[in-house]
This record gives C-alpha cells, sequence and structure tokens, in this order.
C-alpha cells in the first residue's frame, strides 16, 4: 500500500553571520527521495518558508555528487518539486504517513525556529506516526515535545551529525547548535559511528535518526521498514 511521506528541506542559504553560502545538501535529499519513490510511495517536499529552496554549493561539487544526485538534477519532476516547496504553515499531520527532515547546515537556523514545523513534528510523533531526521536535520526534532511535556528526545535513542563530523569541515564554529552537543543536553541517548562520516542509523520506535549524508538513504530503507 503506498504510504504519502513529507520531506521537509531548509529555506536558510545563509551561513548566519559568516555569509557563506548553504542550503539543503543533495546526497540527504537525493538518496532518501529515490528509496522512497522507487518503493512506490508519494513523496512531498516542504521548507519552513515555501517556494524555492536552496541547495548547498558544495554538494553539487565533486567528490560529493553522486549518480543518486546527478538523477535528482535531471529528473524535471523533482527540481520542480524543490522550485515550488510546500510551506510548513499549515500542512495538517493527518495528510502523512511520515515526515523526514533532510540535512544541510542550513537547517541549523530555519529548523529549530519553524514554530510550525515544530507543531507538525510533534503531531506525528503524538499520533504514531514515523518521524525521521538526518545530519543537522535532527535538530528540528530539538524544539518539539511529547505528551508529557518533556523534550521529544529525552530518553531516547538518537543520532545526528557528530561532533567529531563538525569540527573536521570547520562548521563547529559556524553554526548556532550542533546537534550531537544539543541532542546531549535534551537527555538524549546520543550514539554515532566509530569513525567520522560512516553511515549510521538509529531507530527508537516511531524515531529514526541518520548521523550524516552517508546515512541518507540506509535511514530511508528504515523508515519504509517502520511504515510496513
Amino acid at each position: 500500500m503506498s504510504k504519502h511521506i513529507l520531506m521537509v528541506v531548509t529555506s536558510n542559504d545563509r551561513l548566519g553571520d559568516h555569509g557563506g553560502a548553504t542550503g539543503t545538501w543533495l546526497e540527504e535529499l537525493a538518496g532518501a527521495y529515490y528509496t522512497f519513490i522507487d518503493a512506490g510511495h508519494t513523496v512531498s517536499i516542504a521548507s519552513t518558508r515555501g517556494g524555492s529552496a536552496p541547495l548547498d554549493p558544495g554538494s553539487l561539487q565533486e567528490p560529493w555528487l553522486t549518480e543518486t544526485g546527478r538523477r535528482f538534477q535531471h529528473d524535471a519532476r523533482a527540481t520542480a518539486a524543490l522550485r515550488d516547496t510546500l510551506p510548513i504553515e499549515g500542512l495538517k499531520a493527518s495528510t502523512f504517513d511520515a515526515i523526514y527532515l533532510v540535512g544541510g547546515a542550513g537547517t541549523a537556523w530555519d529548523f529549530p525556529a519553524s514554530t510550525p514545523l515544530t507543531r507538525l513534528i510533534e503531531a506525528l510523533d503524538r499520533s504514531g506516526r514515523v518521524v525521521a531526521a538526518v545530519c543537522h536535520g535532527v535538530l528540528g526534532l530539538t524544539t518539539a515535545r511529547c505528551n508529557h511535556d518533556k523534550p521529544l528526545v529525552a530518553g531516547r535513542a538518537v543520532t545526528g551529525v557528530s561532533n567529531a563530523e563538525e569540527r573536521a569541515i570547520g562548521y563547529d564554529k559556524i553554526v548556532p547548535l550542533l546537534p550531537e552537543e544539543r541532542m546531549n543536553q535534551l537527555g538524549a541517548q546520543y550514539s554515532c559511528a566509530a569513525e567520522p562520516f560512516q553511515s549510521h542509523v538509529v531507530r527508537d520506535g516511531n524515531l529514526l535518526t541518520g548521523q550524516n549524508p552517508a546515512s541518507a538513504a540506509p535511514l530511508a530503507v528504515e523508515v519504509l521498514r517502520a511504515l510496513a
């Protein structure tokens, strides 16, 4: 039976006061997108503001541009959806079977600041639907709360881009929030791969998280298992 999956991407194209360009990391979007589409499911793409959503320029260059990324770039339907994303505000949780928060450093600014995104995540979680996030996208989970008014991630097994990975690419001095640090502050049970940039996926009930770009497609596979 076909499911309806909402993929959420950032609307933010700047690295705060540092001024560099950012956006969604293409592989994190494309890897999951085609895992869902090729399995016969329906995918909608939304962003915090709606409309055209930026891609991180770094993800469009070698060696980061993968075959899946190239497929997305040449897919008229997929690129049109990214140019005309749905605004999060007004979306109803009952419309979707799962939400997948796509990463990219831009999410560190607009995901935690989006009240409509927080409310949508809370509604999906409380109805038992699948809530998934990868890399910096996990920061969208950090403002959500569960039925008992404690942080959604408190006491739950999670992952997300690690402090070591942030330091390796110099983002530890740029992004306003470090996912590993913030998850630990909220009482989550954070874990990561033994080596930076290796795939690592964690499932805790209906909450599924992936560590980095290499984890995007494997996380999407786990989402499909959860939906089944």
